[in-house]
């Protein structure tokens, strides 16, 4: 099953386990992770169901869209940006 790892910056405001999905693509894999955990869908999507101006993701150390496909083995990270300094 393909894994859905948060990276530890959203750790800081709620849990943010590794999952597995058995999702197609990512939009789906996040829609089944906001599922078991609906206030982490807030710090990804905005309104309108993109991708936050801050967050990226990465399927298998490639940047990807949220209609990236999926296979059984990918590695999926969900990144939130950094600021300050």
């Amino acid at each position: 099953m393909a894994q859905i790892i948060f990276t530890q910056q959203l750790a800081r405001f709620l849990p943010v386990p590794t999952l597995e999905t058995q999702a197609d693509n990512v939009r789906a894999a996040l829609d089944g992770a906001f599922a078991a955990n609906p206030r982490l869908g807030a710090y990804v999507l905005d309104e309108q169901g993109r991708l936050r101006a801050n967050v990226v993701v990465f399927i298998d150390g490639k940047r990807s869209e949220l209609d990236e496909p999926l296979r059984s083995d990918s590695r999926i990270y969900v990144l939130q940006a950094l600021s300050g300094g």
